[in-house]
């Protein structure tokens, strides 16, 4: 079995289940080693299924061929110290990382509830800290890595949330804020030869989506549920493309639809189909590369 990231290091926020661990399995497939952090330790301490132990050992065992593997590290990505001491992990057990994709995000629970945001709780800015500064704490510590190596690719997951209103103000603002942080992050990475993007997830079917449509359908946005869904491991396949790039830093700084990068490498699903893009139906992106011009 070809294992065309073979030697490669990755790091991917939020894989205790759904598309953080869709791409976890993917990179490990393909020969990378792959730490998986995630805040469930036990089946039971969440209400779906799904353990960062879990992930890692699906890893292991999706990687048996080609060398992958995973290594599972219980992180709460609110807490500094605990991201400090992942990245400290990363560089004195592997010495390099190559892929950093930035997924942890903590949805509020009554993000389906159609209520005014003055109406909800100031709480739900956790998806403010777990998101967002959380995506800036991480790629900061990544970014230290990668400079000194001069190579490396950072992914941040992001959405259509962030040109249409999707679930909220606080979802809303936080997708629009990933993207536009990636860009600028890419901005001055450019020289250092790391890469920077962002990719648009559409509708996903994740443990939690499935259990949403499955109890809460008729809340959900229309243009959302009209969409095709794909697997959690449909954008994984696009971030191992991605990674294995040797022109990837040509997209450096740009917002990518997932499905539409997915029909560029020549990608279909697991099962075989060809994920349509919703651009038409949601909207596009905001951000091209930055090889097609940085704003003064």
């Amino acid at each position: 079995m070809s294992a065309p990231l073979a030697g490669k290091v990755a790091l991917v926020t939020g894989a205790s289940r759904g598309i953080g661990k869709g791409i976890a399995l993917v990179l490990a497939e393909q020969g990378a080693t792959v730490y998986v952090t995630g805040r469930t330790v036990s089946e039971g301490d969440y209400y779906l299924p799904g353990t960062v132990g879990g992930t890692a050992a699906e890893c292991d065992a999706r990687g048996a061929a080609s060398g992958g593997r995973g290594i599972a590290v219980a992180c709460d990505h609110g807490d500094d110290l605990a991201v400090a001491a992942l990245f400290e992990r990363i560089a004195a057990e592997a010495g390099q990382l190559d892929i950093h994709v930035n997924n942890a995000f903590s949805l509020s629970d009554d993000l389906l509830e159609p209520k005014g945001f003055w109406e909800k709780p100031l709480a739900n800015l956790e998806m403010w800290d777990v998101g967002v500064r959380s995506n800036y704490v991480a790629a900061w510590h990544a970014a230290r890595l990668m400079v000194s190596q001069k190579s490396g690719l950072i992914v941040a997951i992001s959405g259509f949330a962030a040109v249409t209103y999707t679930y909220g103000v606080i979802f809303g603002t936080s997708k629009t804020a990933v993207g536009r942080m990636a860009r600028d992050m890419a901005v001055e990475l450019e020289p250092h030869g790391v890469a920077s993007l962002t990719l648009w997830q559409g509708l996903t079917l994740t443990e939690k989506a499935r259990d949403n449509l499955a109890r809460m359908g008729e809340r959900m946005t229309t243009s959302i549920t009209q969409m095709q869904a794909s697997s959690v491991e449909h954008p994984g396949r696009v971030v191992a493309a991605l990674a294995a790039d040797p022109a990837v830093m040509k997209r450096s700084g740009g917002e990518f639809i997932t499905a539409e990068l997915a029909q560029d490498y020549g990608l279909t699903d697991i099962d075989g189909q060809v994920i349509a893009s919703a651009r038409a139906l949601r909207g596009s992106p905001l951000w091209q590369p930055i090889a097609q011009g940085v704003e003064a």
